[in-house]
C-alpha cells in the first residue's frame, strides 16, 4: 500500500501545503499525464491509478478518461502491463452494477445504475473500440485476455443488440471469442461461457456462426471433463449456451442431428445408486433439466416436422428413449424433474408410431406388473399429486394418442363390454376419473378421453357401444348419456367444461352420435338454457358459448332421424327462444377468451394454477374448424319459409352468417398477418445482413481500388528513386542502347583490326619483305600495334566491362532486359577471344621472325581473359 501510496505521489506531484485535491481534480491530472506523458512508466503508473480511483470516482474517470484509455489500447498495445490496467478501468466504468464505495451524492439509485449503459454508449460509438478489445482476446497473457472478456460480457449486458452487430461484422469476431474455450484456465473459460450464452441470444446467425465453429463438440468434452450432470455450474453453462444454440434454429437442429451429437446426449443422464439420497444435489437437479430442455428442443411441436421426425429416430435408435423412460420408472427422482422428464417423453414420442409403440411396451417395476401409461394415469387422476406433476402426465397421453390410431382404439377396446383384461385399464382410470368428486380430475380425464376420438370417426361410434352399470336393479346406460347428465348435475365451471369439450369432439363429425345426444330428451332444453343465460362471468361465458357451438354441431351433423329436434326444429329453437343474433354472439365470445388464445398457440399447456385450465388445445383446434360451419348451417333456410313472409328473418339470419363468415375470415387473416409479419421480421433481418455484407465488401473493394491506386502513384514517383519502375525502364533501355553502340564499335574495331592481320599474313607468306629494314619496319609497327594499339583497346575494353558490369548491377530488377543485355555481351565476348586468338597467333608467328614481344602484353592477355570470364560469371549469376 505504501507502494502504491508513494507511486501515486510521483504520479500526481506533490499539492500545495494545506490544499487537497479532489477526487475530480485527481482523475483530471492522472488522464492528462496519460495523454501527454513520453514514457511509458509515466503513463502506466498513471493508468494504474486511475484502475483504483474508477470504482469510487466512476463518473469523473469515465467522463474525463475514456478516450485516454482508447488511446493507450490503441498506442500502446505492445505493453500488456499497461491494457491490462486500461482494459479493468473500462470494465469498473461500464459495468451495469453499483460499486459498495461508489460516491454519487447526486444521482438517485436509478441513475446510478444507467451509468454502466452510457458509458457503454459513449465506448461503442467508434466501432474500432470493440474491435480492439477482440484484438486483445489473442493475447494469452491473463491480464489481458481475462479483463477483455469481462469488458466484453459487460458492454453485451448493456447494449446486446448492438454489440452483436459490432462483433457479426467484426473480422474473425465471433472466431477469436470460440477460441477462448480452449483455454486451460478455468476461471477465462466460465466467463467465455457466460460471454457467448450473452452473445447467442436471440440472433440467429450469431448462433450458426457458432456452432459452425465447432462449438458443440467443445461444449461436450468441457461437459464431460466436468463429469456430465455430477458436474459444477459450468455444465449447467455449457447446456445454457447449447439451448441458446438450439433454440428455433432449425439450422443448427439439423447440424446438431447430422453431427451424430443425440448420441452423445445419452451418458449425461446417469442416475444415482437406488436408495442414494444424496444423489440429487441442487446443481444435479439443475443440469439434468437443462440437458432435458435441450432435448426437448429438438423434438418440440413448433420445429419442421422433418427435423422433429428424424430427430425423433434417433434418440429411439440411440437408446436415449429407453433412458428416460427408466427415469420415469424409477425411484426417488425429483418432482420437477419427474415432470420434465414426462413432458421430454411426450414430445420424443409425439406422432412417430415407433416411440409411440415403444413407449406403449413400457413397463413398470410394480407387482403386478402394470404398463407406464397405466402407472402415470393414475397419478393424472390422483387428487393428492402435484398440479404440474398431473398436467404433464395428460400432456404425455396426449403425445401418445396422436396421429395413433392403434393406440385410440386400444383406449376405447379397454372400455368395451368385451374387454377381458383382469388389471386396472386406461379406459377403467379415465372412467373413474371423469366420474370422481374431484372437479381437476374431471378434466383431465374428459379431456384425455377426447384424444382418443380426435380425427378418429370410426372410434366415435365404438365409444357409443360403451355401457356403464349405474344402480343394482337397473339397466345399464350409455357412456354419452351418463355424460350428458353429469354436464346437467354438475355445479363446477371446470367439470362443466371438461365434459363439453369431450361431448363436442364426440359428435362432430358424427351422426349417430349426435342421434343419441338428441335421443336424450334433457340434452337440448339445458343447452338452450345455458346458451341464453345472462351471466358474465369469465368461465360462465366460456359455457354458454360452447353450449351454442353444441347446439350447432347438433344442427349441422344431425340426420333428421330424430324428428323432435330435427335441423329445422333446432333452427327455430334458436331462433325463437334465443335469437340468432344472441346465439351467434355467444358462440363468439369462445374466440375471443384470453385462455383460448393461449391453448390454441400451443399442444402442451402451461396453467400456472388450476383456475386456468379451462380450454384444451385441441378442442381450439376443432372450434375454429367448425364455426363456420355452424353458421352457415343456421342461416341454411328452406324456400317455403320465404314464401311465408318469413324472409326478413332469413335476410337477417342471412347477414349474421355474413359476419361470422367475415368475422372467421378476418380471424384467419389476422393469423396469417401474425405469420407474415413474423416472415417479414425474419427476412428484414436476413435483408440487413445482407445489406451489410454488400456494404462490407462494398468497402473492401474501395479499399481495395485505393491501395491500388497508391501502388500505381508509388510506382511512378517512389520507385523511380530506388532504380525500378517506370524510370528504371527508361534508363535501362538507354543504357542498353549505348552497350549496343558500344558493341558494334567493338565490332568495327575488330574488323579493321582483322583487315590489317590479314594483310601482315599475306606479306609474310609471300616473302614480300626483302630487306632487313622493311622486315624490321614492318615489325616495328606490328609491333607497336601489339604494344600501344592493342594495350590501349585492351584497357578501353576492361572499362566498357567494368562500366557494363555497374550498369547490370543496376538493372538486376529488369530481368527480360538484362537477359537481352547478356546475349549482346556474349556475342561481344565471343569478338573479343576471335580477336585474342588471332592476336595471338600473330605474336607466334613475330617471335618466329625473331622480334621480341613484351610480356606485359600477355600479362594483359591474362587479365583480359580473366576480367572476361568473371563477367560472364557475373552476367549468369
Amino acid at each position: 500500500m505504501e507502494y502504491f501510496k508513494s507511486g501515486l505521489k510521483s504520479v500526481l506531484g506533490t499539492p500545495q501545503e494545506g490544499l487537497q485535491p479532489t477526487g475530480a481534480e485527481t482523475v483530471e491530472r492522472l488522464v492528462d499525464r496519460v495523454r501527454s506523458s513520453t514514457l511509458l512508466d509515466d503513463r502506466r503508473d498513471a493508468c494504474r491509478a486511475l484502475k483504483a480511483l474508477s470504482r469510487k470516482f466512476r463518473i469523473e474517470v469515465g467522463a474525463q478518461g475514456m478516450d485516454a484509455l482508447c488511446q493507450v489500447l490503441e498506442m500502446d498495445r505492445g505493453d500488456c502491463e499497461i491494457v491490462g490496467y486500461a482494459l479493468d478501468t473500462l470494465c469498473n466504468i461500464t459495468a451495469s452494477e453499483s460499486f459498495e464505495d461508489e460516491e454519487h451524492p447526486h444521482l438517485s439509485p436509478t441513475s446510478v445504475g444507467s451509468l454502466g449503459e452510457q458509458f457503454t454508449e459513449i465506448f461503442i460509438k467508434q466501432h474500432d473500440n470493440v474491435g480492439l478489445v477482440l484484438g486483445f482476446l489473442e493475447e494469452y497473457d491473463f491480464h489481458v485476455r481475462w479483463p477483455a472478456v469481462r469488458l466484453l460480457t459487460s458492454l453485451l449486458a448493456n447494449k446486446p443488440k448492438d454489440i452483436q452487430e459490432i462483433i457479426l461484422v467484426s473480422p474473425m469476431g465471433v472466431s477469436k471469442l470460440m477460441d477462448i474455450l480452449g483455454d486451460s484456465r478455468e476461471v477465462i473459460r466460465n466467463d467465455a461461457l457466460l460471454l457467448l450464452i450473452q452473445l447467442t441470444k436471440g440472433n440467429a446467425n450469431i448462433q450458426k456462426i457458432v456452432a459452425f465453429e465447432n462449438a458443440f463438440d467443445r461444449l461436450f468434452d468441457v461437459i464431460s471433463e466436468e463429469g456430465y450432470a455430477d458436474g459444477g455450474i459450468v455444465v449447467e453453462d455449457c447446456l445454457l449456451l447449447m439451448l441458446n444454440l438450439l433454440r428455433n434454429n432449425t439450422s443448427n437442429q439439423s447440424f446438431f442431428k447430422e453431427g451424430s451429437y443425440i448420441q452423445r446426449l445419452a451418458p449425461m443422464f446417469n442416475l444415482p445408486p437406488e436408495g442414494d439420497d444424496t444423489g440429487w444435489s441442487a446443481q444435479k437437479v439443475s443440469n439434468v433439466h437443462c440437458m432435458l430442455q435441450v432435448v426437448r428442443t429438438l423434438v418440440m411441436p413448433g420445429n419442421p416436422a422433418q427435423v422433429t421426425m428424424s430427430s425423433q429416430k434417433a434418440m429411439k435408435a440411440c437408446g436415449l428413449l429407453e433412458i428416460l423412460c427408466g427415469i420415469l420408472m424409477a425411484s426417488g427422482v425429483p418432482v420437477d424433474i419427474l415432470t420434465e422428464t414426462i413432458n421430454t417423453v411426450a414430445e420424443v414420442i409425439r406422432g412417430n408410431h415407433g416411440n409411440q409403440e415403444y413407449f406403449a411396451s413400457v413397463m413398470a417395476p410394480s407387482n403386478p406388473p402394470r404398463p407406464a401409461i397405466t402407472v402415470l394415469l393414475m397419478s393424472m387422476v390422483n387428487e393428492k399429486q402435484s398440479f404440474v406433476l398431473r398436467c404433464s402426465v395428460l400432456y404425455c397421453f396426449q403425445c401418445f394418442l396422436f396421429k395413433n390410431e392403434v393406440g385410440q382404439s386400444q383406449l376405447v377396446q379397454t372400455l368395451l363390454p368385451s374387454s377381458t383384461e383382469a388389471n386396472l385399464t386406461t379406459g377403467q382410470l379415465l372412467c373413474g376419473g371423469l366420474f370422481s368428486g374431484d372437479s381437476l380430475s374431471n378434466w383431465f380425464s374428459a379431456v384425455a378421453l377426447s384424444h382418443a376420438l380426435v380425427e378418429n370417426p370410426a372410434q366415435k361410434e365404438q365409444l357409443l357401444r360403451v355401457l356403464l352399470a349405474t344402480n343394482v336393479g337397473s339397466p345399464p346406460i350409455s357412456l354419452l348419456h351418463q355424460c350428458t347428465m353429469l354436464l346437467q348435475q354438475g355445479s363446477k365451471m371446470q367439470s362443466k367444461l371438461g365434459l363439453l369439450m369431450l361431448l363436442s369432439t364426440w359428435l362432430a363429425h358424427c351422426p349417430q352420435a349426435v342421434k343419441q345426444f338428441l335421443s336424450i330428451p334433457t340434452s337440448i332444453p339445458y343447452l338452450t338454457a345455458q346458451a341464453g343465460s345472462n351471466e358474465h362471468d369469465d368461465s360462465e361465458e366460456l359455457v354458454q358459448g360452447i353450449c351454442a357451438f353444441l347446439m350447432g354441431i347438433c344442427i349441422n351433423f344431425n340426420d333428421d332421424t330424430v324428428t323432435t329436434f330435427s335441423k329445422e326444429k333446432l333452427r327455430q329453437i334458436v331462433e325463437k327462444r334465443l335469437g340468432l343474433e344472441t346465439f351467434l354472439d355467444k358462440m363468439g365470445e369462445v374466440s375471443k377468451h384470453e385462455l383460448y388464445s393461449k391453448a390454441a398457440k400451443h399442444p402442451q399447456l402451461r396453467p400456472k394454477q388450476p383456475s386456468e385450465l379451462l380450454l384444451d388445445h385441441e378442442f381450439c383446434r376443432l372450434f375454429r374448424a367448425l364455426e363456420g360451419m355452424v353458421v352457415r348451417a343456421l342461416s341454411s333456410k328452406p324456400h317455403s319459409d320465404l314464401v311465408n313472409g318469413s324472409s326478413e328473418h332469413s335476410l337477417l339470419a342471412s347477414e349474421n352468417s355474413l359476419l361470422l363468415q367475415y368475422k372467421e375470415l378476418i380471424r384467419e387473416q389476422d393469423h396469417k398477418l401474425q405469420e407474415l409479419t413474423q416472415t417479414t421480421e425474419r427476412l428484414t433481418v436476413e435483408k440487413s445482413t445482407l445489406q451489410r455484407e454488400v456494404k462490407d465488401l462494398k468497402s473492401t473493394l474501395s479499399q481495395l481500388r485505393d491501395e491500388n491506386m497508391l501502388l500505381r502513384a508509388q510506382a511512378n514517383t517512389g520507385l523511380g528513386q530506388t532504380t525500378s519502375g517506370n524510370t528504371l525502364g527508361r534508363e535501362a533501355f538507354h543504357m542498353l542502347e549505348e552497350v549496343r553502340a558500344e558493341a558494334r564499335r567493338w565490332k568495327e574495331q575488330s574488323e579493321q583490326k582483322d583487315s590489317l592481320i590479314c594483310k601482315l599474313e599475306e606479306q609474310v607468306k609471300s616473302g614480300v619483305v626483302s630487306d632487313l629494314d622493311t622486315q624490321l619496319t614492318l615489325k616495328s609497327a606490328d609491333q607497336t600495334i601489339a604494344s600501344s594499339d592493342i594495350e590501349r583497346e585492351l584497357q578501353e575494353t576492361r572499362q566498357q566491362l567494368a562500366a557494363t558490369e555497374e550498369k547490370l548491377a543496376e538493372l538486376a530488377t529488369a530481368n527480360g532486359e538484362i537477359e537481352k543485355m547478356q546475349k549482346d555481351q556474349e556475342d561481344l565476348l565471343e569478338l573479343l577471344t576471335d580477336q585474342d586468338t588471332r592476336l595471338n597467333q600473330l605474336k607466334a608467328q613475330l617471335r618466329a621472325l625473331g622480334e621480341k614481344v613484351d610480356d606485359d602484353d600477355d600479362d594483359n592477355d591474362e587479365d583480359l581473359e580473366e576480367e572476361a570470364e568473371g563477367c560472364e560469371d557475373e552476367n549468369s549469376a
